[in-house]
Parts: structure tokens; C-alpha cells; sequence
């Protein structure tokens, strides 16, 4: 059973409700119809049931008649609802109730996430119209953060076809997608995060590399001591994880690397969740990885926030979506 076969079983059992903001977006009511096929989540739109439906008929969809629907502008009771829990959320920034109501009414971003806070819905995934920031601006306004966790991250899972290196072939990178240069601490806050998406979603027990262009003191530079810092703190966070560095990148995944160049680690060449310490290294990595190895990058999977939120790329194509709505559902179990 490879990793999408068991996500989506797991999805299918939990039966997770999952907003789509973008609800009349030809691709992803097209997702959204194959996902309710399947049986895999509980699909809430946002928007006018007859519109969405006379949309879904015309593009010859047919389930998504079993999907759930919010109008604000049928259902006033729970749209004024959404609008005091905005407004007792961002009043102290200076929102003002009109405000506040402008947003319900007018921006379904805003109202996914009012949704999802509000314990109306178990995720969100949006952008495949959108860019990231008009998604995580509401997200990190309503939703915020995990406790403990102040930055978001972008991991992947990669699917490498040579299984003798990571969880036989995985691994998670981070951050891949969102931070360019984090601080130390949040690069071991992003490592401690990242641990949890490999068990939650890649299914295996996590071993944490930080990674650098120096193993264990090999090269003296400041980007190498945030590293070392991360290293640290990242284990005071998280004394149970297995987590070490600095290191290079051979010394991370190559057993006759890592035990020539760090003897004494707890990590021995066998890391399979991989902490860059910038985004270029991260987002430069995954590719490479994918490309020259013939293998499969999933994601960008959003990390740190309080409940799942997802970002698409807006080229994404419905398979995108379908995967992407499968991963929130996971992470929202």
C-alpha cells in the first residue's frame, strides 16, 4: 500500500469536513466531486447552493449535491455569529464591526477560516485562485498558531525512488516553501513540527537532520552557529525526538557518511526528516531531489498552524486538489 492509499483510508474512516472557499472554481469542484465519490471527507462550499449546483450540472459533475453549503447571505444568524467572533478576534488591531461584517459577507477566505475556528469545519484548502498570502492572512488572524509555534512552514513529502535512503524512500523537507531565513528559533521550532508531519502523515518514526555545509563543527561561519542553536533548542523543545546536527547532507542520509563524520550521533546516516536552514537551500533541495531522483514531492503541506490550513499553488491541476484535501483531512484527525 503506498502513502496515498493510506492516507486516503484513513481520511475515509474519519469522515473530516473540509471548507473550499473557492467554491465556484472549476477545479476544484471538480476535486471536490471526486472526493465525495469516493467517500474520502465532507465537503462544505461556501456560497449559493443553487448557483454551485447549476454550475455543477452544466460541468456534468454529479455529486456534489451530497456536499454541504454556507450562504451568508441566506443563513444571517450564523453569518452575524461569524461576524462578533472576527471582531472580538481582531478589535484590540483595530477592526471595527463594519469591518468585521465586510469581511464575512464579502471574503470567503475570512469565512473558511471563521469556520474552522468556530469548530464549523475540521480544515481548509484554498489557492488555486488565490495567492498564499490572501490565504494565510486570515488563516494567521483567526486560526493562529500552534501553542508554542510562531512561524508557519512549507514541508514535502519526497518519495524517492532509492528506498535504501530515509523511511525506505521518504522523507519530509522543510521549510521548503514559506520562510526565507529563519531565526534559530524558529528553525527548531519548524524541525519539531516537521517531526510531527512525518508521523502523522508519512507514517514513519521520525529522525531529525539540520542540516548546514558543515558536520559537527567541520566549518566555522555564523549561518553554521544558527544551526548549532537550532540544534539545541529544537532538543530542549522535543527531548524525546531523535534530532542532531549540524550536518552536510551526505553525512545525513549515508550510513558510511554519517558514521565517519559524526560517530558519536544519534543519527547515524539514517535521518529521513531533512531541516534546511534557509529557503533557498529548502526549496533548491526539494526540486533537485525530485527531479534527478525520478521521485514525487507532495506539498507544500502548511506547518504550525492550530488547525489545517492549505495552500495551492495556482496552477495546481484537480489531482493537486484531490491530494491536497486528503492531506488536510489527515491532518486534522
Amino acid at each position: 500500500m503506498d502513502i496515498f492509499e493510506t492516507l486516503t483510508s484513513k481520511a475515509k474512516a474519519a469522515q473530516k469536513r473540509i471548507v473550499l472557499p473557492e467554491s465556484l472554481e472549476d477545479r476544484t469542484m471538480q476535486a471536490a466531486d471526486r472526493i465525495i465519490a469516493d467517500g474520502i471527507a465532507r465537503i462544505q462550499f461556501i456560497g449559493s447552493r443553487d448557483e454551485i449546483l447549476t454550475k455543477a450540472k452544466a460541468m456534468g459533475l454529479r455529486n456534489l449535491d451530497k456536499a454541504s453549503f454556507f450562504n451568508p447571505a441566506e443563513d444571517k444568524a450564523k453569518a452575524e455569529e461569524y461576524c462578533a467572533l472576527l471582531y472580538n478576534l481582531r478589535k484590540s488591531k483595530g477592526m471595527t464591526e463594519e469591518q468585521a461584517k465586510e469581511l464575512v459577507y464579502g471574503n470567503p477566505l475570512y469565512l473558511a477560516s471563521l469556520m474552522v475556528k468556530n469548530g464549523d469545519a475540521d480544515g481548509e484548502v484554498g489557492g488555486a485562485i488565490n495567492a498564499t498570502s490572501n490565504v494565510l492572512r486570515p488563516a494567521l488572524q483567526i486560526i493562529k498558531m500552534k501553542p508554542g509555534i510562531s512561524v508557519v512552514s512549507g514541508a514535502f513529502i519526497m518519495i524517492i525512488p532509492k528506498r535504501e535512503y530515509g523511511a525506505d524512500g521518504l522523507f519530509v523537507f522543510a521549510d521548503c516553501a514559506v520562510t526565507p531565513d529563519p531565526t534559530a528559533e524558529q528553525l527548531a521550532q519548524i524541525a519539531v513540527v516537521s517531526a510531527s508531519t512525518a508521523k502523522t502523515l508519512g507514517g514513519f518514526e521520525p529522525k531529525v537532520a539540520m542540516l548546514s555545509f558543515s558536520t559537527k563543527g567541520s566549518a566555522k561561519h555564523e549561518s553554521v552557529e544558527k544551526v548549532q542553536k537550532a540544534t539545541e533548542l529544537a532538543k530542549q523543545m522535543a527531548p524525546g525526538l531523535v534530532l542532531d546536527g549540524e550536518f552536510q547532507a551526505d553525512a545525513a542520509i549515508v550510513p558510511s557518511v554519517g558514521k565517519s563524520k559524526a560517530p558519536g550521533s544519534a543519527i547515524q546516516g539514517d535521518a529521513n526528516v531533512l531541516v534546511f536552514p534557509n529557503l533557498d537551500a529548502g526549496n533548491i533541495g526539494y526540486k533537485l531531489s525530485q527531479r534527478l531522483s525520478g521521485g514525487m514531492a507532495i506539498g507544500p503541506i502548511l506547518q504550525g498552524m492550530a488547525s489545517p490550513v492549505n495552500d495551492l499553488s495556482r496552477g495546481c491541476n484537480v489531482d493537486d486538489i484531490v491530494k491536497m484535501i486528503i492531506i488536510t483531512a489527515n491532518q486534522a484527525i
